[in-house]
This record gives structure tokens, sequence and C-alpha cells, in this order.
């Protein structure tokens, strides 16, 4: 017959009053699980008793509820203090300890390991607020949140062995959330995270886990570089590619847009010696890809992230139904070495204006506008002319509470170069791809 648990003030577990009196004369198990605590539903699992000296057998207990299963357990096998599961069910989920027997005593009762199985309800959502990528030496908030309302959910580190539970809170109709506080974080190891939902009256039974949440945490060393191709400047459905790169050879770099929910990870290519590079497609652009991005770099040895790359913005054209125009001044001629302005006029406001160079990559000039005869302008001083600022112009117009969203593009403007003077003049023959209509 097995012996019941009992509360024992100042000792917390120990056997029925036939044995308690034997309890603590020997010293306490190892009580583990192989593969994990953690198991997925229909997988086996074993737990493993082993005491540091010799021991003739070994006992097996469930907290608060007797646990059938291990009756059916070949002898043998308990002796050897091994108790396997071939396919994990709720019933054999619970808070296990064990102990052994040496002589005519039974040891100290082990430390608790909880038995866990997954997979009983549908995978929850995780994620980070504000944002994935921290301060180091910051602390972030996790969310995790489910449809099926679960009573409490569990944060659990890869690597950790020590989840964080909380009760949920009620959210919207139907459905459950708890908010972790993590931290703080240091560059120097990986912070991976899943979550589970679980319900009260089965703590032990989880729901299937949530998809991965990577939080990056920058560190010091050499930042890459960020590119675009073919510009930053683009009209929804094209597509874009954001290129990083480090001449420092890191192995994998990182994408992340500013204020977003999480950032894409790709393995570095190496071009040569030193120089490595990995490239992010943007593909079919939206309006929710405009906005500040930058890249960070690793290599495979460490855990550790590079200092964030330079900002690039990346502008969504045709966002706002206005179409401002381009023109010259003094006049469609001008000599080589002479100062020319661009000017860009809207009759509708607009905060700020930018002026982009066809097939150039460089970023966009921005101006702010000036309010001038009931419109809305900026002047773009090209001085002195040279043959470098040949090429076809466009403007446009954005407004301050979402910068990166833009304006339809003027009608091109061409720089022609004619001689020793140069001309520019609004593009007659070529068809704009980038109108917007």
């Amino acid at each position: 017959e097995t012996p019941g648990l009992t509360k024992t003030p100042g000792r917390g577990l120990s056997l029925g009053p036939r044995t308690h009196v034997q309890a603590g004369t020997l010293p306490k198990p190892t009580l583990w699980a192989e593969p994990g605590s953690v198991i997925t539903q229909g997988s086996p699992v074993t737990l493993s008793c082993q005491a540091s000296v010799e021991a003739q057998k070994y006992r097996l207990y469930r907290e608060k509820k007797a646990a059938s299963w291990i009756s059916q357990i070949p002898q043998k096998l308990v002796k050897k203090g091994q108790f396997p599961i071939q396919s994990i069910a709720e019933e054999h989920t619970g808070r296990y300890r064990c102990q052994y027997h040496r002589g005519t005593r039974w040891s100290e009762l082990s430390d608790p390991l909880e038995l866990v199985m997954t997979g009983a309800y549908i995978k929850p959502t995780l994620s980070a607020l504000p944002s994935p990528v921290v301060t180091p030496g910051g602390n972030v908030t996790l969310q995790c949140g489910s449809q099926v309302a679960p009573d409490g959910f569990t944060l659990c580190k890869e690597e950790d062995e020590h989840p964080q539970r909380l009760n949920s809170q009620p959210c919207t109709r139907g459905s459950s959330r708890a908010v972790f506080s993590v931290g703080p974080l240091s560059p120097s190891r990986r912070w991976t995270y899943r979550c589970y939902g679980y319900y009260s009256h089965s703590p032990y039974v989880w729901s299937l886990p949530s998809d991965v949440l990577e939080l990056l945490v920058p560190g010091v060393s050499e930042k890459p570089s960020l590119s675009v191709q073919p510009g930053p400047v683009v009209a929804p459905g094209e597509t874009l590619t954001l290129q990083c790169g480090s001449d420092v050879g890191y192995d994998r770099f990182a994408l992340y847009k500013d204020w977003g929910p999480d950032f894409l990870q790709r393995p570095g290519r190496q071009l040569q010696a030193g120089l490595s590079q990995a490239n992010f497609i943007l593909s079919p652009v939206s309006r929710s890809h405009g906005g500040q991005y930058r890249c960070f770099g690793a290599h495979n040895f460490s855990s550790e992230w590079s200092a964030p790359s330079d900002p690039l913005d990346i502008l969504i054209a045709g966002q706002i139904l206005d179409r401002p125009s381009l023109s010259v001044q003094p006049g469609p001629r001008v000599a080589s070495g002479e100062n020319v302005t661009l000017l860009c006029q809207s009759q509708w406001w607009m905060d700020t204006f930018l002026l982009t160079k066809e097939g150039a990559a460089d970023v966009p000039l921005r101006l702010r506008s000036r309010s001038e005869s009931h419109k809305y302008q900026a002047e773009f001083p090209m001085s002195p002319v040279t043959s470098a600022h040949v090429g076809t112009y466009r403007c446009y117009g954005s407004r301050r509470f979402n910068p990166y969203l833009l304006s339809l593009p003027s009608e091109p403007l061409e720089l022609v170069v004619s001689g020793a003077a140069e001309t520019l003049s609004p593009s007659q023959n070529k068809s704009d791809s980038k109108d917007g209509e």
C-alpha cells in the first residue's frame, strides 16, 4: 500500500504515520524527467529517481491525487528508479516526488517535479510591447493572449527551467491575456520565449506553444550598412530589396522596422573575404511597409548582436491623393555653373516636400513646406549646376502624422545636357510608372 502524503508543520511534505519516524534519515534523491518535464501530448517520457547511495527500491508519489499508472510499472524498472510513460495523457500530469529505501529506512522525499502535457488547446499569441528590440539593461513587457480564455498563462524562456505563471485577465468577449515583465536584458545572451495557456482545474495541462518570440538586444560590435534597391520611394505592389551588409563577416543579419511586432532574420552570404550580406525582399509592398528600418549583424559563434545600422526610411507613394507640381527657376535653360532652384508646390496642405532623382538610391531631399500665395511649397537649390545633376526628378508631399506616406508623384522633370548648357524640362514622352495611377 502506498502511504499518503501529509502536511507536517515545519517539515513540508512527509510520509504517512507508519513511516514518518523514519523519514529524513537518508539524503533525499534526485528526480528528473527525460527528455524533459514539459511533454507534447502522446509523446513518451520517463521519470527517473536516483539516490546518491546504493538503494534497494524506489517509490514515486503524486501530490494531492494518487497516480494509478505508477502501480503498473514492472518491478524490475521500479527497483532501478525508472518510471516510463509510453504516451503521456492528462492522467499522467501533476507534481511528483520520490524516495528510496535502504536497509530499514526510507529517505527524505526528493524536490518536487512538475510533469506537464502540452497540446490540449489552440496556441496563444505572444508579443513584445512596445517592441522586441530592447535597449541593453532595459525591461520589456511580453503579452500572451488566447481566444479560448484560459484562466492562466505560462511564459517559458528557452534553456530556463523556471517558467513564470500568471493568472489571466479577461479582455474582449471570449478571450483572455496575461502580461509578463522581463528584464533587465543583456546583449550577451539569447532571449527566446514561448507561452502556453491552461485552466486552473488542470494546471499541468497546457495548450500548444505559441510561436517563438525572440528579443533582440543590440550590442556594441561594428554596425552593418543598410541600403535599398531600386530606391527608398516605392509605389504599392512593387518590390523592394533591403540589403544589410558588413565588412567584418557577420554570419547572420536581422532587419527591424521601428515599432514593428517582430524582426526578420536571414543568414549572411559571404561575398568575398570579410564581406557578407543578406537581402530582405519586401513584395508586394503595401502601405504598412512605410517606416524606418535598421539592421543588425551577428556571428554564429556568439549570441550577441551588433550595434544597429544607420536608419533607412522606406516611403510609400500615392497614399495622399494629391499630385504636387515641380518646376525650375529661373527658367528652362541654364548654363553650367549657374544657380538653379527646383520648386515643388501643392494647393493642398503639406508639412514637407521630398525631391527624388530617378535611379538614385540616395536618401531623398526633404524640406519643410511654407505657405505662400495660398499654396504650400518648398525650394530645392541645386547650385552650381554640374553634370552630376543630370537626371529625371520628381517631388512628393507628406504630412506630419505619418511622414512615411507620400502623395502621388509630380510629373517628371528632366535635366538634359546640351553642349555647355544644361536644360531642365518636363519629360514629354517618358511613361511614368510611379504616378500611382
